[in-house]
């Protein structure tokens, strides 16, 4: 049982972890936890002591609930406002400019968990205005269907990023989504590419690793072989890094001139609608 001064500089640290790479799930404050030494690599001892603290931190205020993301729980409605002034100052937030529109390469990020979105968006969707692909495990046919008849319609290179976790089952996601549509989007030059998290990644950035799964069996002794036998999730990734590493593959396929000139226009027309729709909104 840990003292309360234990407890305190727990909480401490935890804020700071946190803080440091918001947004980020219970998951992944867990494993940066673990990284630094606060908490044994253990679920009842170290995951689930985490989770607690992070709710008493919340719930007092130390840590804003904004900071952690959830994404497995979706709520359907409408947006709603006050008034017309209230829409017309959202509009400066919610207006934006479709790069991607006439840009020679065209980018798709897929991720294996729900849990991840909140994480990755402000990359993929607020920064560079892209759609964010949630495989949540294994994806079905007519997703994939989908999917692949929305790259078809393309007439440029589409490159696809996957992020999974690196364990046999993770490895599988990526694999058929690779094989899935390179065979459906027959007629598009498509690259696809996992990007996280790889062998060489667990390295560079220490990643904790965890026994892997054995009711999963498909894969696992071929898997083994080449890895050992453990595995890394996707949330054992510092959110700050994984952030970097899908926000350099998408500038890859971006004009930097560009880009800053479409940023400059966009600014530029909120504001217009947004006074436009407020004298719409007085009259």
């Amino acid at each position: 049982m840990a003292s309360r001064a234990e407890l305190a500089r727990l909480d401490e640290a935890l804020v700071t972890i946190v803080a440091t790479h918001r947004p980020i799930t219970v998951r992944g404050v867990f494993y940066r936890a673990v990284a630094e030494g606060l908490v044994p690599k253990d679920e009842a001892k170290g995951y689930r002591v985490v989770q607690r603290r992070l709710v008493k931190l919340r719930v007092e205020g130390n840590i804003p609930y904004g900071w952690i993301t959830d994404g497995s729980r979706t709520v359907h409605g409408y947006v709603r406002y006050g008034d017309a002034d209230e829409f017309a100052s959202s509009v400066k937030v919610r207006y934006r400019q479709d790069y991607w529109r006439d840009a020679a390469e065209y980018v798709e990020v897929w991720v294996e968990k729900e849990t991840m979105v909140g994480v990755l968006k402000p990359v993929v969707l607020d920064e560079f205005g892209l759609d964010l692909y949630v495989t949540r495990g294994f994806s079905s046919l007519t997703y994939l269907q989908e999917a692949a008849e929305d790259i078809n319609l393309e007439y440029r290179p589409v490159y696809v990023y996957v992020l999974t976790d690196f364990d046999p089952y993770g490895r599988n996601i990526a694999d058929r989504i690779e094989e899935e549509l390179t065979e459906r989007c027959f007629d598009t030059d498509i690259h696809v590419e996992r990007i996280a998290v790889t062998a060489e990644q667990i390295q560079q950035y220490s990643l904790p690793t965890r026994p892997t799964k054995r009711s999963r069996r498909k894969g696992v002794t071929r898997y083994e072989a080449s890895h050992g036998a453990v595995s890394v999730e996707l949330d054992a990734f510092p959110p700050n890094a994984l952030r970097a590493i899908v926000q350099e593959r998408i500038e890859r396929h971006m004009d930097p001139w560009r880009l800053e000139q479409m940023r400059m226009v966009e600014q530029e027309e909120r504001e217009g609608l947004a006074r436009l729709l407020a004298r719409g909104g007085s009259s």
